[in-house]
């Protein structure tokens, strides 16, 4: 390199930003079940595909884009009333790899379910936001990043709302907080647990159509679920505020070793790069940016 750009720079960087938004819808998600049931949900990929694929398909075979996006809707919600209700309650008080190997194979079922409904071919998803680049600031940026990012933010702050200003969402956070006490209250943990699901259904809805549009909708698109992993790592897995701060700095992260790194050692390096940088802050605070000290309980 001749010499420091610093235009280029701020371009890299916020192509960097806009993409970590994609990684903290998903790992929004994760944060939601692991907060209330310390489950770790590896299905919630599975779920990502079946939302994409689903919706894409009734677009395909005729169904308006509006009434599509309903049903699908509707039908998340009822994915993951379903989950809640027939894998983790029974599972309530096991061991948390029994709870996480049930995700697992939770999430295989979901993508054969998928494959058995809608078939395996790869679609095309169009939400009729154009990827093309805008001018600004001097600053070119995708179009589409900038929905994607708009998108996340509204979704944030109607989580944000939900659970500050309503009566279950007050309950989560009690919950969430401390389980035991808010047993001793009186708060039903099964509502609770199905209002948790029902919204992190809701969330892979939002993440599959943006992932599926970027990406196309096939079945590697579960996939995703590993690059919110080191979000979590970085974040904290239970805030939702280190989802999205642990989401824009590995993005950001991914971008600039790309850019600046790369050329060093053969370029790359933005599909791991992500891990070294959660396994380096792993060994320096395990508990994430955000997330809860382990040592609190000592």
């Amino acid at each position: 390199m001749d010499g420091f750009d610093a235009g280029f720079f701020a371009e890299v960087l916020l192509g960097g930003l806009l993409s970590g938004v994609m990684y903290s819808l998903v790992a929004i998600g994760f944060v939601l079940i692991y907060k209330t049931s310390g489950v770790l949900n590896f299905a919630q990929g599975a779920q990502l595909l079946f939302a994409a694929l689903t919706f894409v398909s009734l677009v395909e075979r005729g169904v308006p884009f509006a009434l599509a996006l309903l049903l699908t809707f509707a039908l998340m919600v009822a994915l993951g009333l379903v989950i809640e209700r027939t894998v983790l309650r029974p599972l309530v008080n096991q061991p948390p790899i029994t709870l996480f190997m049930a995700t697992l194979g939770l999430s295989y079922v979901i993508e054969g379910v998928a494959q058995l409904v809608w078939g395996t071919q790869v679609h095309a998803l169009e939400l009729g936001i154009a990827d093309e680049p805008l001018q600004f600031l001097g600053i070119m940026v995708s179009t589409f990043d900038l929905f994607a990012a708009a998108t996340a933010a509204v979704m944030v702050a109607l989580l944000s709302a939900f659970f500050r200003y309503t009566r279950v969402g007050l309950a989560f956070r009690a919950v969430a907080d401390d389980t035991y006490a808010a047993i001793a209250v009186g708060l039903r943990l099964p509502r609770i647990w199905a209002t948790v699901w029902a919204a992190a259904g809701v969330i892979a809805l939002v993440a599959g159509l943006l992932w599926g549009a970027r990406l196309g909708v096939q079945f590697s698109l579960s996939l995703v679920v590993l690059k919110a992993l080191p979000v979590l790592v970085l974040g904290g897995f239970d805030s939702i505020l280190g989802a999205i701060v642990g989401g824009l700095v590995i993005g950001a992260l991914e971008k600039l070793a790309e850019v600046y790194i790369g050329p060093f050692v053969g370029g790359g390096i933005e599909s791991w790069f992500a891990y070294v940088a959660a396994l380096a802050f792993l060994l320096i605070r395990p508990s994430g940016l955000f997330g809860q000290k382990l040592v609190e309980r000592a």
